[in-house]
């Protein structure tokens, strides 16, 4: 209520200055001045005002501002100066009235059209104000000079307000261009920054990839007494440096894009399950599959642990995105049950046959291959338990009521 008041009140208070700035081409108290221009250009401008309200208050004010100055100014009586300022009301409520009925406010994005009503409305309204002061017994001559005049300074008036409307509306539109181009020339050298970051990134995904399969020959070579080549290690090693320098530069462009660093990095569990669903939405994208992701997560518990429970969580739902051929679903629920919390991986996949259900967290175990038919090094799942273990926690393969694949894990609360 007070911010429509107040443009209310503005318009009011400089529609009656600008009203001192007349002149009387009659002989008497009628007046062609800036306060109707200004009365015309608040209406237009301020859309949020009611019209017909404005017209009345406005034209109220006046007849009572100009009686208040003649009762200062001069010795005539304050019957006889608000008798002779009144018909001013009748004009101003008028004006509102046609501004009302014609929806002028519709019409703004076709100036000519505006400023054409914007003058008939101005004449039509003075005809009012002539007939009103006639019938108080003004007698003001209706000639072709007369008419001439009212048609005049009606087209001068609209006009004008119009022109400057669109003015003012032409610089707020290059004002507002301004920031938008500011803000595309932002967003295209952000868009070029992570273009940038995606390709190092697919660089390092590629020798990661590398590393760990020539870590697990290794560590199977070293498994079985072979003899290793030094020249592995130092394969492994060089790598392994390679993508670190690849990281920290992925790190820095990245925190130069975010303007902060986070040290003490704590999340809700419902927005880390948010976070796990959100990539594997892009993983299963990347990988040309409809998957529909499913989570739920009503706990009020947060906890700093976030880096060790997404790498288990991300496993998990990212080998049932593996799994599903080229269409499903994939559910990841949070719960408490007892001290304990709970999170459960369930997905429409194939499933895992029953006689290799207690091999699938056993080093080395997979059932994934590569295009090249390459084996998947098949540790994910024990890095996984490992981590589960690290909180006393126990990770299991089940199935749920309708005899689906599913994964659990049980880690005590209190531990996170």
């Amino acid at each position: 209520m007070r911010e429509r008041m107040l443009p209310i009140f503005l318009l009011i208070i400089a529609t009656a200055f600008f009203g001192e700035m007349k002149v009387n081409p009659f002989g008497s108290s009628f007046r062609f001045s800036l306060g109707s221009a200004v009365f015309f250009f608040g209406l237009i401008w301020f859309r949020t005002v009611p019209v017909v309200w404005t017209g009345l208050l406005t034209g109220l004010f006046i007849s009572l501002f100009r009686t208040s100055i003649d009762l200062l100014m001069s010795g005539v009586s304050w019957g006889d100066s608000l008798l002779s300022h009144l018909p001013a009301a009748c004009y101003y409520l008028a004006f509102a009235l046609f501004v009302h009925a014609l929806r002028l406010r519709n019409y703004m994005e076709l100036p000519i059209h505006v400023a054409l009503l914007g003058a008939s409305i101005d004449f039509a309204s003075n005809i009012v104000e002539l007939f009103v002061r006639h019938l108080m017994g003004e007698t003001i001559a209706m000639t072709h000079e007369t008419v001439f005049m009212l048609i005049l300074f009606g087209i001068l008036r609209s006009f004008c307000v119009v022109g400057l409307y669109n003015i003012l509306m032409i610089q707020q539109m290059q004002t507002l261009g301004e920031a938008r181009r500011q803000e595309l020339e932002r967003l295209v050298m952000i868009n070029a920054t992570l273009y940038e970051e995606a390709f190092y990134l697919r660089k390092s995904m590629s020798h990661m990839e590398d590393i760990t399969r020539k870590s697990y020959e290794l560590y199977t070579k070293l498994m079985d007494g072979e003899v290793v080549e030094p020249s592995m290690a130092l394969y492994i090693a060089e790598h392994v440096h390679e993508v670190k320098k690849d990281s920290q530069r992925i790190f820095a462009g990245l925190s130069e894009l975010m303007n902060q660093e986070q040290r003490d990095l704590r999340l809700s569990i419902a927005e880390l399950c948010g976070m796990v669903v959100r990539a594997n939405q892009k993983y299963a994208e990347l990988l040309k599959k409809e998957i529909a992701f499913q989570w739920t997560s009503d706990l009020h518990l947060s906890t700093r642990h976030v880096y060790a429970l997404l790498s288990v969580l991300n496993n998990l739902v990212a080998n049932a995105v593996e799994a599903i051929p080229l269409s499903g679903w994939i559910q990841l629920r949070a719960e408490l049950d007892g001290e304990d919390l709970v999170f459960t991986v369930t997905d429409s996949g194939p499933g895992i046959p029953e006689d290799e259900r207690d091999w699938v967290f056993q080093l080395g175990f997979t059932t994934k291959y590569d295009e090249h038919g390459n084996p998947s090094t098949g540790i994910g799942l024990t890095h996984a338990k490992e981590i589960v273990h690290s909180f006393n926690g126990k990770i299991q393969l089940t199935t749920d009521e309708n005899g689906r694949t599913q994964f659990q894990i049980n880690i005590p609360s209190k531990q996170l």
